[in-house]
């Protein structure tokens, strides 16, 4: 049974949670503490699963426990749930919490993210992989700017103007998300001159993805060899992004598809960038494996430290709390006949974008280029590789006008 901390001050709202919860008392064995130094005591006596805190609230306030709760016990799934609006408050709580929840939040939305924050963990069987990923310093976090745009998207009527203004308070962004979609990879005839036209052209789900992607890059410093990787990578991954989308397009897939198929694209190999951040040596190890053995990167980072990057990256985002089916992509994207799919998916957009733009680069016959031909038979489009093929080569081509 998984055991759930609740904290808060308050203990009228502890009541409360306590009665709107009892129905899951066969599911869950909870504990009800009204102050963070009782439930630092509480977690040194006994496991938790996850903790769900309160923001605010006197001596120690959520974002304190969190932080405490992430040092001390990192294993643990830390979730913030308060009524603060505060835009400072709740970007203070986000680098400690893995996700956060706005009061009022009823008692299925509170089951739904903890059960699934709890489904992530099994992504990952290392336990000594999961304390790493819960307490990681080089991806703590969503970005702020990202948060920030997320709030405005999901404002009743969110404002371009705003957006570009969210993206320009920023220089760095701003320069990397302009040179971005003047490549050629976006196809754009004219010179996008700021952030505003920027939205105006690609659409606000498009900027949202590359906001995420740029600065979730730019955190991996400091380290020349992951710099490096972040070199090598960058490139492959806006490929990969753009390739999966058009491939969802071809397919007349829905909206939603084809967005999430270019942020999974973008994200698909995360994953590297966390071991190669955390063991440095032992992921140059990694590389010399795959050279030595003719291996997959997969193969070789599953021989060295128990996972591969495909699952640790999505363990990171789902924690993040983006959409489901942006986490499916990203853990099976060498492997999709391991997932549930059925049918066309942005699973399958990026598993064969990836497949193909590392082909192009290094030849038909490379490990890491091999598709799942189980997977695209289990949902009938064995049939459309030589369209997709053909898709693929029109991107990469037009990437490669940038070089």
């Amino acid at each position: 049974m998984r055991r759930i901390l609740f904290v808060d001050d308050e203990p009228r709202l502890l009541q409360g949670l306590r009665r709107m919860l009892h129905k899951l008392r066969d599911e869950w064995d909870m504990e009800f503490v009204q102050s963070g130094q009782e439930a630092l005591e509480l977690l040194d006596q006994k496991e938790f699963d996850v903790i769900v805190s309160d923001m605010r609230m006197p001596g120690m306030d959520g974002a304190e426990l969190l932080k405490r709760v992430r040092d001390r016990h990192p294993q643990v799934a830390r979730i913030i749930l308060s009524g603060q609006s505060d835009d400072k408050i709740i970007l203070r709580s986000v680098e400690p919490a893995h996700q956060y929840l706005s009061k009022p939040c009823d008692a299925a939305t509170i089951k739904s993210t903890i059960e699934r924050t709890l489904a992530l963990r099994t992504l990952v069987s290392n336990d000594a992989l999961q304390k790493l990923v819960a307490k990681m310093e080089s991806l703590p976090c969503l970005p702020s700017i990202y948060t920030n745009l997320m709030q405005e998207l999901r404002s009743p009527s969110p404002s371009i103007k705003k957006i570009g203004q969210i993206i320009s308070s920023d220089v760095g962004m701003t320069a990397k998300i302009l040179q971005l979609v003047n490549s050629a990879f976006f196809g754009i005839s004219h010179h996008i001159s700021g952030p505003v036209q920027a939205v105006n052209l690609l659409g606000l789900q498009t900027i949202r993805a590359l906001v995420l992607v740029v600065r979730v890059f730019s955190q991996f410093q400091g380290n020349k060899e992951v710099e490096r990787l972040v070199a090598q990578m960058w490139k492959h991954s806006i490929a990969v992004g753009s390739i999966a989308k058009a491939i969802a397009s071809a397919e007349d897939a829905a909206r939603e598809v084809l967005d999430n198929a270019f942020m999974a694209g973008l994200l698909h190999d995360v994953g590297k960038l966390v071991l190669a951040t955390n063991f440095t040596e032992q992921y140059a190890g990694v590389t010399k494996l795959v050279e030595q053995k003719d291996i997959s990167a997969v193969s070789a980072e599953e021989e060295t430290f128990g996972a591969a990057h495909p699952e640790l990256g999505a363990y990171l985002l789902g924690l993040w709390g983006l959409p489901d089916a942006i986490v499916e992509a990203v853990a099976f994207h060498h492997r999709p006949s391991d997932s549930l799919a059925v049918e066309f998916a942005s699973l399958t957009a990026v598993h064969v974008a990836n497949a193909l733009e590392h082909q192009a680069r290094s030849g038909k016959g490379c490990v890491e280029g091999e598709i799942d031909l189980s997977h695209l038979g289990e949902i009938g489009l064995s049939d459309r590789l030589d369209a997709w093929r053909a898709i693929s080569i029109q991107v990469t081509n037009k990437g490669n006008d940038d070089a």
